[in-house]
């Protein structure tokens, strides 16, 4: 078939990219011929709390076919994106949201391509944002009322969607392991890239920092006299979307900022590896949340994982065997790094993971997505 796909790609950065250009190449894979549609404006710089949008200078971008046609908020690209994506004759559009401020933007084309016969399907991340603001819901109404069919890849998504539209097509597909970021390391090569002691023990928080993915819980788990005791060292890797002072004072007052590194900058792809294979553990302390590439990065390097049971986490790890789910709290946080490191538990749960990771195959969910499709043609 001929394919769309709606949402970010490369020179955008960011794991809603990574996961649409690794979704476009499974489609490939499977035999399609596939365009993305991305962004050449996402977000005003005034509404973005990043340092920048887009990917380093002299990354190479995936030998795909990207178009960046859209302006977030510019109503005629959306209409000159429709008329694009309708001269390509797609059988199939998918759409990625994941903010209602997408809401007017990706409804708009997606009732356009759906007036000319087209069918659409959202991949929603988020029906209800992590930081909900007044007009989200209309917003997010309007979006969902454009599309003929959804895929969500949490459980607690595919509930949030009943609250906006009766519509029965709709699938729970688990986002898929990420394989886009080479292979593995063994940890003392990744840990001497970082310049890290071999023999450390280690935790990892990765990606950007914003409240809701709680990493304020794992700075006061860091406090704690036993992870003290047993010289536990948490390595943040990721950017700052909110002031860093709170987060610092947290370790400077609980004695344990000189067991803490901070890499505050985004990560670039090729560079995500040396941080997932030097870790032991890496940890999801989120208040709220539906699903993560996070975790799946972890899969794909077979390294164990700490969640907090919220959203769809529960979903993905196995409690006591692929890692651990916890309560959203520093101390219950805190108990399952001690057990982690006092019983010794690294090596069963890696073999874990990597046995467990077959049940997130990118061919998976392309199959789940045909499944999807052949309901609303």
């Amino acid at each position: 078939m001929n394919i769309v796909l709606i949402g970010p790609a490369f020179p955008l950065r960011g794991g809603i990219a990574d996961f649409n250009e690794a979704l476009a190449n499974a489609l490939i894979a499977a035999g399609h011929t596939v365009r993305i549609h991305s962004f050449y404006l996402q977000y005003p710089r005034l509404l973005f709390p990043g340092k920048s949008q887009y990917a380093t200078a002299g990354t190479t971008g995936p030998a795909l076919d990207i178009r960046p046609t859209i302006g977030s908020v510019h109503p005629w690209s959306w209409f000159k994106t429709a008329r694009q994506v309708m001269e390509f004759k797609p059988d199939l559009v998918i759409v990625r949201y994941w903010l209602p401020f997408m809401g007017p933007a990706l409804g708009t084309i997606a009732r356009r391509l759906r007036k000319c016969g087209i069918r659409v399907i959202a991949i929603t991340d988020n029906v209800l944002p992590h930081e909900q603001r007044p007009g989200d819901a209309a917003l997010t109404k309007y979006f969902v009322r454009s599309c003929d069919a959804f895929v969500a890849m949490s459980q607690s998504v595919l509930d949030d969607l009943s609250r906006f539209t009766d519509n029965p097509y709709r699938a729970f597909l688990p986002h898929p392991v990420y394989d886009i970021f080479g292979k593995t390391l063994s940890k003392s090569e990744a840990r001497q890239r970082l310049g890290l002691p071999e023999d450390q023990r280690l935790v990892l928080f990765f990606g950007f920092i914003r409240k809701y993915k709680g990493l304020d819980y794992l700075l006061e788990a860091m406090g704690e006299a036993e992870l003290a005791r047993l010289q536990v060292h948490l390595l943040v890797a990721g950017e700052f979307y909110e002031p860093e002072a709170p987060y610092l004072d947290i370790v400077r007052n609980n004695g344990a900022l000189n067991r803490c590194r901070f890499d505050k900058e985004f990560i670039p792809k090729e560079r995500v590896r040396e941080y997932f294979c030097a870790a032991d553990l890496v940890v999801q302390p989120y208040r709220h949340a539906t699903q993560s590439g996070i975790t799946q990065i972890a899969y794909h390097f077979g390294r164990p994982m700490l969640v907090t049971r919220v959203g769809g986490l529960a979903e993905i790890v196995e409690d006591g065997k692929t890692g651990y789910v916890t309560a959203p709290d520093a101390s219950s946080i805190a108990a399952a790094i001690r057990d982690f490191y006092s019983h010794a538990r690294e090596s069963s749960m890696s073999e874990a993971v990597v046995a467990g990771r077959s049940r997130f195959d990118w061919n998976t969910f392309v199959m789940g997505l045909m499944k999807l499709y052949e309901k609303i043609r």
